[in-house]
């Protein structure tokens, strides 16, 4: 019953953008702290950005500060991930995640449920 489901990846070219969406069949999804990572060949699962459960602090990884822009709806039970100017290093599997709110948001075992991920590959 409980689940997450991304949508909205697939080939881009390089400096293009993308919007993934991952809706939440979560009962208490309004208190869920939501995230997104992703795993990109021969890679480790890695943090890419986090949000409140209202929506009023997002948190991004350094790395990619300025081009991802985290947002949610819970209206909608729905996280999206905007990303934009994307490289070939953005070319993974992301996940969306949720979980409680914790100092290490951007450590995936603080997580409690994950989507089954999206591809996103960028075209150089």
């Amino acid at each position: 019953q409980e689940q997450l489901v991304e949508s909205g990846g697939g080939l881009v070219q390089a400096g293009g953008s993308l919007r993934l969406s991952c809706a939440a069949s979560i009962r208490t999804f309004s208190s869920a702290f939501m995230a997104w990572f992703r795993q990109g060949p021969g890679k480790e699962r890695e943090f890419v950005a986090a949000i409140t459960r209202t929506g009023n602090t997002p948190y991004y990884a350094d790395s990619l500060q300025g081009r991802v822009t985290i947002s949610r709806d819970n209206t909608k039970n729905t996280v999206w991930l905007r990303m934009n100017s994307l490289k070939p290093e953005d070319t993974a599997v992301y996940y969306c995640a949720a979980g409680r709110y914790s100092s290490t948001y951007f450590l995936e075992s603080g997580y409690d449920y994950w989507g089954q991920g999206t591809q996103v590959t960028v075209s150089s």
